[in-house]
C-alpha cells in the first residue's frame, strides 16, 4: 500500500511538472506573439514621421505661396499724365488669384492708394481718393458691372470724362470685357454723379478717350483712336487720342495711316514721328488678320541700314491693332528687301504690341 501511495506521488510530481512546463513554454509563446509593450509607442514615431513630412510638405508649400505672393505681373493702367490726359503705363503690380486681377486694377487707379509709390515720373491716379471698390461682376454680354463706394463721388466735374475713359480702358483690356456699367453700393447709375455723363447702356472703347472737338465734322466722319508718342522727364509712352477723319473711297485703313503722317495737332502735347515725303504707295491689304502696308524709302529712319524708327513702327501697330479685324501689321518699303529696328534686328512678317510690351501683361 505504501508502495502504490508512493508511485502515485512521483507521477502526480511528474504531471505537475509536465504541467508547469508546459505552462510556462505556452507563456513564453504568448509573449513572443502578442505585441511589446511600446508597440503602440512605434506605430506613433512612424504617424508622427509621417506627420513630419507632410508638415514639411506643407511649409514648402507656405513658402512657395509666399514667393507667389511676392511676384508680381504687368498691367496696363490709364492713368492721367502730366498734361491731364489719359495714358496707359505698364506697372509691375503683386500676383494674386486670377479672378481678382480687374478689382485690383481698379484699386490701382485710386489716388492715394496702393499704386502710389509705383507711379511713373509726371502721372497720378484718377479715381477720387477713399474710392473702394466694392464688387464686380462680368456679364455674359461682355459687361463688366462695377460697384464702388460713395466716396466715388468727390470729383470735379471736368475730370468726369477722364474717370470714366481710365476705367473702361483699363477694364477692357481684358479680353472678356467689352464694356462698363457703373453702380454705387448696389444702385445703377444712370448718369455720372457730377456733370450728368449718360452711362445707362454701358461705357465702352467707342465712346473714345482724349476726344478731340467734333465741331464742323462731316456728317460721314469716323471716329478712329490713334496713338502718338508723348514724353516727360526721359518716361517715353504712347497717348490714345480719338479723332474724326474721313474715309477716303471707303478706305478706313489708308484714311487711317494717311492721318497718322500729318501727325497730332497742336492741341496735345506730342511727338509728330514721321518724316516729311513718307508716303503709302499701296492701298493696304488685309489677310487674314494681318495688315499689309508698303511705303516710300522715306519711312525709314536709317535708309542705308534700312531701319524703320521704333516709335513710327509702335505708332502704326498700336493704332491699326485698335480696328477690330487688324491682329498685326506688316509694314514692307519699296526697293527695300528687308526692314529693321533701331537695334538692327530684323522684323518679321507680323508685327504685334506684343513685340513692344511684356510678354507676361496679361
Amino acid at each position: 500500500m505504501q508502495k502504490k501511495w508512493s508511485g502515485l506521488i512521483i507521477m502526480l510530481t511528474i504531471s505537475l511538472t509536465l504541467l508547469l512546463t508546459g505552462c510556462f513554454q505556452g507563456e513564453q509563446s504568448m509573449e513572443e506573439m502578442d505585441p511589446p509593450q511600446d508597440a503602440e509607442g512605434v506605430d506613433s514615431l512612424e504617424e508622427v514621421t509621417t506627420s513630419e513630412e507632410e508638415l514639411e510638405a506643407e511649409e514648402g508649400a507656405d513658402e512657395s505661396s509666399e514667393n507667389e505672393d511676392t511676384q508680381t505681373v504687368t498691367r496696363e493702367l490709364f492713368l492721367l499724365d502730366a498734361n491731364g490726359m489719359v495714358a496707359p503705363q505698364t506697372l509691375e503690380l503683386p500676383q494674386i488669384e486670377s479672378k481678382e486681377v480687374a478689382k485690383q486694377s481698379l484699386e490701382y487707379l485710386v489716388k492715394g492708394g496702393p499704386v502710389t509709390s509705383l507711379l511713373p515720373n509726371g502721372f497720378e491716379a484718377v479715381l477720387p481718393e477713399g474710392t473702394e471698390i466694392l464688387g464686380l461682376n462680368l456679364q455674359e454680354d461682355g459687361t463688366m458691372v462695377v460697384d464702388v463706394s460713395n466716396e466715388f463721388e468727390n470729383y470735379q466735374a471736368e475730370d468726369e470724362a477722364k474717370i470714366l475713359q481710365s476705367m473702361t480702358y483699363t477694364l477692357t483690356q481684358f479680353e472678356s470685357v467689352d464694356e462698363v456699367e457703373l453702380q454705387i453700393n448696389g444702385h445703377k447709375l444712370q448718369e455720372m454723379p457730377v456733370n450728368g455723363t449718360p452711362i445707362n447702356d454701358g461705357y465702352s472703347r467707342a465712346n473714345g478717350i482724349n476726344v478731340m472737338g467734333t465741331d464742323a465734322l462731316d456728317v460721314d466722319a469716323q471716329a478712329v483712336t490713334m496713338y502718338y508718342p508723348a514724353e516727360f522727364n526721359e518716361n517715353q509712352y504712347f497717348v490714345p487720342v480719338t479723332q474724326h477723319i474721313e474715309v477716303e473711297d471707303n478706305d478706313i485703313y489708308s484714311s487711317i495711316v494717311n492721318k497718322l503722317m500729318e501727325g497730332p495737332g497742336y492741341n496735345f502735347n506730342t511727338t509728330h514721328v514721321f518724316s516729311p515725303g513718307a508716303t503709302l504707295l499701296n492701298s493696304p491689304n488685309l489677310d487674314q488678320g494681318v495688315l499689309e502696308l508698303v511705303f516710300s524709302q522715306e519711312i525709314l529712319h536709317n535708309r542705308e541700314k534700312g531701319q524703320i524708327a521704333d516709335e513710327v513702327m509702335e505708332t502704326l501697330v498700336r493704332t491699326l491693332t485698335e480696328q477690330q479685324a487688324v491682329e498685326a501689321v506688316q509694314v514692307k518699303v519699296e526697293d527695300v528687301e528687308e526692314i529693321f529696328n533701331e537695334n538692327g534686328e530684323a522684323y518679321g512678317e507680323q508685327v504685334t504690341l506684343n513685340d513692344f510690351e511684356p510678354a507676361e501683361k496679361f
